[in-house]
């Protein structure tokens, strides 16, 4: 069970806290049901996640900070080739992107960040480059325990090597 003051990792929306429990009736079915409130390090969102939920949407907690020396490999990694056309590998990224594992987030962000610096990526591939980014550097603040300015310093230093 979780608990207020956890650490937890959406998949498609990054990290926050969890702030609250709270119980709410859902469409007015007379039923409540309690809901996690989460509270995003970037951009002040808060987002509410029913408690029966939570396996199913693979919300995980965030990486301990020994992960730190992992991420920095992948992000460090020569990239892998982009093949096929950009709807395929657009794709193929959202696909990586969905499972939630940091490590895949900081591949898609390393292999579009340097296919960007190589040629223009599309429109599509560049919200996903932001997604990635952002999905990662919202765990990145918990893991190096810093201020969002610093880790988007630290993940910007890392992608632009």
């Amino acid at each position: 069970m979780l608990q207020i003051g956890d650490k937890v990792v959406y998949p498609m929306h990054g990290a926050g806290e969890i702030t609250g429990i709270e119980e709410y009736d859902v469409m007015g079915q007379g039923k409540m049901r309690p809901y996690y409130v989460l509270k995003m390090p970037i951009g002040d969102m808060k987002i509410m996640l029913p408690a029966d939920n939570i396996d199913s949407v693979g919300l995980r907690q965030v990486s301990p900070p020994e992960m730190r020396s992992k991420i920095e490999a992948v992000l460090r990694d020569a990239p892998v080739k982009a093949v096929g056309s950009w709807n395929k590998r657009f794709h193929a990224n959202l696909d990586r992107l969905k499972t939630g594992d940091i490590l895949e987030v900081a591949a898609v962000a390393r292999n579009l960040a340097l296919q960007g610096l190589e040629k223009k990526i599309s429109s599509g591939e560049q919200r996903l480059l932001d997604t990635a980014k952002q999905i990662l550097l919202s765990e990145m603040i918990f893991v190096l325990d810093s201020t969002p300015e610093s880790a988007e310093a630290w993940l910007e230093k890392m992608l632009l090597r």
